[in-house]
């Protein structure tokens, strides 16, 4: 398959250590960007037929400095394992096995009560999915960022604003007015930087962005994508950004994993990824959307349906019931990942993956 059109375009450059405040002067408390490991993570909602798993012993390293996307259709875990990352799984569903490191933390999982909450905003930021419609309707965006200061123990609330302004006047706003604003009063685009300066306010250094160029026109996706990237580096920071949206995912990532049915079967270099997909899932993916196949007149939907988490199977492949490559052990045995230079696959079809099936590796 040639190379995505989206796709020629240089790499991006690599870590990035040390931090930058918006005006681009050295941040003196900020550290490197961290590392993250997931290992065999696995996730369960409580439904009538039981406990579901919605992640199944997913594996994935997150490398210091660099932006990882999350993609995959709707009900793949994306989401599930973004909030993963920060403990923050709700009823009915729990995290069931598995641990999440971070370097300067060490496993989410394991923080509770306050320390758990100092480690949200002051390490991890969140972006949440339509994070434009996340506001408080009744409070200005300067009254929230207090309360988030506040909530936070810190001392010096009027550095805290400055630092909101400089960050929102860096992504193109008048701070002043955006924080005087109530929700209403600014633009789906305003609104969703408003998100990522909440995110980002305290410094926090592994940030994580679920949907965020969703129910956005394409003029204010693209200066949504030009923000994160440039915030990314000037702040130093490590990335996780998850999106249906593999065009997104193009434009501004390092590192690509690809989820289906609570599993990464994928997970590699982002232009080696979409530029020579191994995964049957992967290639279907790009082979639906006519601005990656090149052609749009060579453009095919995936067959079927992905799965939910009443139809996920128990046993065998999960991506076995669409796959064009099935074979007979995909009905019983689960595909372990395979590496094989910087890149992971799991897939009983795929050579040398097929091979070396049983020497399971970590993402």
């Amino acid at each position: 398959m040639n190379a995505p059109r989206l796709l020629r375009r240089s790499r991006p450059a690599g870590t990035v250590s040390g931090g930058a405040v918006p005006g681009g002067a050295p941040r003196p408390d900020a550290g490197p960007p961290p590392g993250v490991r997931v290992r065999d993570l696995t996730v369960v909602y409580k439904t009538p037929l039981g406990e579901l798993p919605a992640l199944g012993g997913v594996s994935l390293t997150i490398d210091p400095g660099t932006i990882t996307g999350i993609v995959g259709e709707s009900g793949s875990g994306k989401s599930t394992l973004a909030l993963s990352l920060l403990n923050a799984v709700q009823p009915p569903g729990r995290i069931a096995g598995g641990s999440v490191e971070v370097d300067g933390l060490g496993d989410v999982l394991k923080l509770k009560g306050d320390e758990l909450r100092g480690a949200r905003g002051r390490h991890l930021g969140y972006v949440f999915q339509a994070a434009q419609n996340s506001l408080n309707p009744l409070k200005t965006v300067g009254k929230q960022l207090l309360d988030l200061g506040r909530s936070h123990g810190v001392d010096d609330l009027a550095a805290l604003v400055r630092d909101a302004r400089a960050l929102l006047e860096r992504m193109g706003l008048d701070g002043a007015r955006v924080l005087d604003s109530h929700q209403h009063e600014l633009s789906g685009g305003m609104r969703q930087r408003v998100g990522i300066m909440l995110a980002l306010v305290l410094n926090a250094r592994l940030a994580i962005l679920d949907e965020p160029t969703t129910a956005l026109d394409m003029i204010t996706q693209a200066t949504i994508l030009r923000i994160v990237r440039e915030v990314h580096k000037e702040r130093g920071l490590t990335t996780l950004m998850v999106t249906h949206d593999i065009g997104v995912a193009a434009e501004v990532t390092d590192r690509l994993a690809v989820m289906y049915g609570g599993r990464v079967v994928e997970h590699g270099p982002t232009m080696d990824v979409l530029g020579a997909p191994s995964h049957p899932y992967t290639q279907g993916l790009i082979r639906a959307i006519p601005r990656l196949s090149g052609d749009p007149a060579e453009a095919r939907a995936l067959p079927g349906r992905p799965p939910t988490l009443g139809t996920l199977p128990t046993q065998g492949c999960v991506f076995r019931e669409r796959c064009p490559l099935r074979m007979e052990v995909c009905e019983t045995s689960a595909p372990l990942p395979v590496r094989r230079e910087e890149r992971t696959v799991a897939c009983h079809a795929r050579e040398p993956y097929a091979s070396a099936a049983g020497r399971g590796e970590h993402a």
